[in-house]
């Protein structure tokens, strides 16, 4: 068994740093680095590269709604077409800076509400795979298993990586529970590796209800914003390589 085990990186913007990632980016494989948009800035993005680069991590853009303040959790309304801009926009930034350093992308992973949005709704998924597709076709199209984002990926003719989250609740159709729910994140790690490790061995998962969801299965988050993410997903990776578990960025998949 293989599995990718990616974090949300490069969230610091200006005098606020956000998350740990000079830690974090030692116990992961794949890194989704925020594009200015939600969060992160040019600085944040070169210096974020670099960290991936040094640590032989897999890059990717993490695009998202044009929402400092709501840290792009907060759904806001747009075109299919003023996604795709925005998606194409945010890869080629950070394009920009790999380049600069040597390295190419690896994947897209769109943030939070932009995430959540495509994974229901086919119009606004096929507009990021579009700009996916449009800028480089080798590019990984990360979505939610099972979801609309999925799909459009597929359609378009892209490599997509179904992905579940370590800390996250699920409803039992298999979308995640809002942040606004009571329990929505998951803060004991000892829960959260150990449904990491069902995750991954067995595709399934207990819901918030406590049906068991199925799912496909190749890359886990830990987001790197939540506290102790380091350590989390150090115990995440140890844990999985116990159960014979391979965690490899998907590019070496």
């Amino acid at each position: 068994m293989r599995v990718d085990l990616n974090a949300d990186v490069g969230e610091s913007f200006g005098a606020y740093t956000i998350g740990h990632d000079a830690i974090l980016l030692q116990h992961i494989t794949s890194a989704n680095v925020a594009c200015g948009f939600h969060a992160g800035d040019p600085g944040v993005m070169r210096a974020t590269v670099a960290l991936a680069k040094h640590h032989g991590v897999a890059i990717g853009a993490h695009p998202g709604f044009a929402d400092l303040v709501g840290f792009g959790r907060r759904e806001l309304y747009a075109t299919p077409r003023e996604v795709e801009d925005l998606v194409v926009y945010q890869i080629g930034a950070l394009a920009a800076f790999a380049a600069s350093q040597g390295e190419r992308l690896q994947h897209v992973k769109p943030h939070g509400a932009l995430f959540n949005m495509a994974a229901r709704d086919g119009a606004l998924a096929d507009a990021i795979a579009r700009a996916v597709a449009g800028v480089d076709r080798s590019l990984v199209l990360f979505g939610l298993a099972g979801s609309e984002l999925v799909m459009a990926g597929e359609r378009a003719g892209l490599r997509t990586a179904s992905e579940v989250f370590a800390d996250r609740a699920y409803t039992p159709d298999g979308t995640l529970v809002s942040r606004r729910t009571p329990g929505a994140v998951i803060h004991d790690a000892a829960v959260v590796v150990e449904r990491v490790v069902r995750m991954a061995g067995e595709h399934a998962v207990a819901a918030i209800d406590g049906s068991i969801v199925r799912m496909h299965v190749d890359t886990i988050c830990v987001h790197g914003d939540t506290p102790g993410a380091a350590d989390l997903a150090a115990r995440i990776r140890e844990a999985l390589a116990r159960a014979g578990v391979v965690v490899k960025a998907i590019r070496d998949s």
